[in-house]
């Protein structure tokens, strides 16, 4: 066998890879919708009672589109004692006056607004919360970035598990919308077609090993076990450092049926290969192994690799079980991509105008993949930030810059 033969076989390998992630991917997609439904029959006849009062911290960073509409289905919420902690850190943010407009319709929720310019770290958005920890009165914490809506019974949801002294922190995943046109549908399909698939995917392995932005939510025992906030001050992807420091302590992190909703609201390219990549490099800081495996994820190249493959064995004329294995391959991968696709959509009409964004999405993913492989820098608010990371004394990856930067999840 030459080395021709071992590369087609290497390939025909991965094609099936790509293909048995695809069908557990759909799969799972339809368990989580099917729960989702469930799940829904059984709020609308028993709410979990509530474990104690919730303190909820947001900060926020300039005024984002649907922000308000954001921000009040917080206000809305049914647990019986919440409340809601908006930090800015310049008394010039236009997200100010949202907030003042919030407490004024909504006069029986207990709202603060927190301004502090204090800087605590390299990571402005923890220096956001650590200086609004500091007013948090109640037992549990939430935390939750700026640009997710949720239902009213949010809050009792997410906290529920907290009543089992193992359980550490409560994680959620979050579903995109486009807002802005053609490169926001792309950007909403990321999060809803390979995040939250490979996600599902990797927790049915067993890995807990995550922590989103959209929900941390944790008692206040723990969060004061594990320093609060003060170890993530120079952290990239500090929502994850949390969840694992949680870890360390022996406590289990829970990812919670509730899927919050978010917004994609990159108009551009140039925006959303920028937000991608930043998202695709902080993976590879954090857990390297797990990032060099992704390129299975990315099924559409590889359902036309395995077209390809098929043709070429047919063309040998020595394999025919080859190439009746590839083609069954790829037309089950094409199935079960054209599944998740069904699952993560909402509606019959979303679901036949994003169709053709299929091949594009999956192959700017691999692009990115690629490039996030290679590059060293991210671009945050218009500033190039490095992302090469060390292992600090706490276990952390920290930035290795004095520059003051805001750095999320990626969103």
């Amino acid at each position: 066998m030459n080395w021709t033969s071992y590369a087609q076989w290497l390939l025909a390998a991965i094609c099936c890879g790509a293909t048995v992630y695809a069908a557990c991917a759909a799969g799972l997609l339809r368990r989580s919708a099917a729960a989702g439904r469930r799940a829904s029959k059984r709020r609308a006849q028993a709410v979990p009672a509530p474990i104690g009062a919730v303190s909820v911290l947001k900060p926020l960073c300039g005024a984002e589109p649907r922000l308000y509409e954001n921000l009040a289905s917080f206000c809305e919420q049914t647990h019986p004692c919440f409340q809601l902690l908006f930090g800015v850190s310049s008394a010039q943010d236009p997200a100010i006056g949202v907030v003042r407009r919030l407490q004024a319709a909504y006069p029986h929720c207990d709202i603060t607004l927190v301004v502090d310019s204090r800087v605590h770290g390299s990571n402005l958005k923890v220096s956001n919360l650590i200086n609004l920890a500091e007013h948090a009165r109640y037992e549990v914490l939430v935390i939750a970035d700026s640009d997710i809506a949720v239902a009213r019974d949010y809050l009792q949801q997410v906290c529920a598990p907290l009543a089992d002294p193992q359980a550490g922190v409560v994680t959620c995943l979050y579903r995109a919308t486009g807002i802005t046109g053609f490169w926001s549908r792309v950007g909403a399909l990321f999060v809803n077609e390979w995040f939250m698939p490979s996600v599902f995917v990797a927790h049915a392995t067993g890995s807990c090993e995550f922590g989103f932005g959209a929900t941390l939510a944790l008692r206040r025992e723990t969060f004061d076990r594990i320093g609060g906030f003060e170890p993530l001050k120079n952290c990239l992807a500090d929502d994850f450092w949390l969840t694992e420091h949680v870890r360390r302590l022996g406590l289990r992190t829970i990812l919670s049926n509730v899927i919050v909703a978010t917004d994609v609201i990159e108009s551009r390219f140039a925006a959303l290969w920028q937000r991608e990549t930043r998202w695709l490099r902080t993976i590879r800081s954090v857990n390297p192994a797990g990032f060099g495996f992704l390129f299975i994820t990315f099924t559409s190249p590889w359902l036309l690799l395995g077209a390809q493959l098929a043709d070429a064995f047919h063309a040998d004329g020595a394999q025919p079980v080859a190439r009746a294995v590839m083609t069954a391959v790829t037309l089950a991968g094409c199935i079960a991509r054209l599944l998740m696709h069904a699952y993560a959509t909402r509606g019959l009409r979303a679901f036949w105008r994003d169709l053709p964004l299929v091949p594009l999405r999956d192959t700017l993913l691999m692009l990115q993949w690629l490039a996030g492989a290679f590059g060293s820098h991210v671009i945050w608010r218009g500033a190039r930030v490095p992302v090469t990371t060390r292992t600090a004394a706490s276990g952390a990856a920290e930035l290795d810059t004095v520059k003051v930067l805001e750095v999320s999840d990626g969103r």
